[in-house]
């Protein structure tokens, strides 16, 4: 078997692609634990840790982090129905419906943390 298997055929590469993104989850992770201990030390380590976010290349890498967390998250949400087979009445629910509710919560949760973000006053 070839070195690069998973390149010959698409659902092979996105499950890779979906592995691989796992590092970018675990970034932010690492990301928001900086972010946490840098409120706790201060108003000064605060500003320094917002000016080391501010830096191009941080700037750059966080931007592709992004693609491949959203990329984790939507193969994640589209795996769901073959991972929690739910039977209602002894038939099993439509795919859609063990998904969806998936996209619900994040647009939920999503649209509740930007309105606490970006509330003003």
């Amino acid at each position: 078997m070839s070195t690069y298997w998973w390149l010959e055929r698409w659902p092979y590469l996105k499950f890779v692609a979906r592995e691989v993104s796992s590092v970018f989850v675990a970034w932010f992770v690492i990301l928001t634990l900086l972010l946490v201990r840098a409120v706790q030390q201060g108003p000064a380590a605060y500003a320094a840790h917002l000016e080391w976010l501010r830096s191009p290349l941080l700037l750059a890498w966080n931007a592709v982090s992004l693609f491949f967390v959203v990329f984790h998250t939507v193969t994640w949400f589209n795996l769901s129905p073959r991972a929690m087979v739910v039977r209602v009445g002894g038939r099993r629910v439509p795919d859609f419906w063990v998904a969806a509710p998936n996209y619900v919560a994040w647009v939920a949760v999503s649209l509740a943390v930007a309105w606490l973000v970006l509330r003003r006053g």
